[in-house]
């Protein structure tokens, strides 16, 4: 490994070693009473110098832009130092969960109809615009509830994103699921795929406070037949299992399939992230422990599943700005969802 590029790693040891400083400076970053102007998120990355890595970590401190010092105001200046911590600024601009109308696909294949489905491909509520699927997910129930006693699944879903598959919160269980998607010429009933099972609800300011959010994942799954569905990822193949979050390194590389921008690679560059998103409308919701990358989606592609290059998943995509992607940790998804990618946890 060239030396710059050692130096952009920061082991998940390196990352707990500092967890608790970070939680702090999250405290005291993000009060309400003194939040700074521009400021979006933070979390745990190398700190860059002149350009170049250094290799040593930092609070990175992501920021809509960037102003000079003179036009800001001193209680809005990011200090050098927090909790005895070293600090980068990032700026991102602004962060917006992937609704709406997406992106055109730079190709049309991830926008056309696929039997058995595949990862990568566009999905949506019957009454939404345009996600990805991740893959799909089984349950991870245990016989007669003896620890250790898992049974055959019984049900299998396609797994993307809470805004995708249940409209943020407004889709009801039970809504059909199209695949492609609406926006991409999904009609029923021909093209129903499957039904939303159960998504995790996003808390959204207005009407509670940001500081009382506690949005870990934007996820959620839906029923399918076994023989409509295929756990394979286009271009990139089969899922091995999923990472902790535990194992998971600032400065490794990741890829995904997406709707829109189809087969992308990228470097996380900070994780433990805690980031503001739009979700439109006024809607703004508050995420905890996140990965972020570098840009390497667009609309449209939220729902993709990030994996390691070697195919272990490390994440749900969701948000993203034009700098960065913004990523779910998957053991937070397969915890909240209880729901097992084949493999299973590494």
């Amino acid at each position: 490994m060239k030396e710059d590029e050692s130096k952009m790693i920061l082991t998940a040891v390196e990352i707990e070693s500092v967890k608790k400083t970070h939680e702090a400076a999250a405290e005291e970053l993000f009060n309400p009473s003194q939040q700074k102007a521009n400021v979006v998120g933070m979390g745990i990355g190398i700190k860059w110098k002149n350009n170049i890595p250094t290799g040593e970590p930092a609070l990175i401190i992501l920021v809509t832009h960037k102003l000079h010092r003179n036009d800001l105001r001193s209680a809005d200046l990011v200090p050098p130092r927090l909790m005895d911590m070293q600090t980068d600024v990032m700026a991102i601009g602004y962060p917006l969960a992937g609704g709406g109308e997406p992106a055109e696909s730079s190709i049309n294949s991830l926008t056309g109809r696929v039997r058995p489905i595949k990862g990568g491909f566009s999905v949506g509520n019957e009454n939404n615009a345009a996600g990805t699927i991740a893959t799909s997910v089984y349950d991870t129930a245990l016989k007669n509830g003896m620890p250790g006693k898992q049974e055959n699944p019984s049900k299998y879903y396609i797994l993307s994103n809470n805004h995708v598959l249940a409209s943020s919160n407004m889709a009801s269980i039970g809504d059909l699921i199209v695949q492609p998607s609406p926006y991409d010429g999904g009609r029923l009933p021909r093209d129903r795929v499957a039904v939303l099972s159960r998504f995790i609800p996003i808390t959204f300011e207005p009407p509670v406070p940001r500081k009382q959010h506690h949005n870990l994942v934007d996820a959620a799954i839906a029923e399918g037949k076994f023989y409509d569905l295929d756990r394979e990822i286009y271009w990139v193949g089969y899922v091995k299992g999923w990472k902790p979050r535990r194992q998971i390194n600032v400065g490794e590389r990741v890829q995904k399939t997406g709707r829109t921008t189809n087969y992308t690679i990228s470097r996380i560059i900070a994780v433990n992230a805690t980031v503001d998103i739009s979700y439109g409308g006024g809607k703004v919701a508050r995420f905890r422990d996140q990965i972020i990358a570098t840009s390497f989606s667009a609309s449209g592609d939220s729902g993709s599943l990030v994996t390691t290059m070697d195919n272990s998943a490390v994440g749900l995509l969701f948000a993203g700005s034009p700098s960065v992607t913004i990523i779910n940790q998957i053991e937070n998804v397969h915890t909240l969802l209880n729901v097992e990618i084949a493999g299973g946890k590494q």
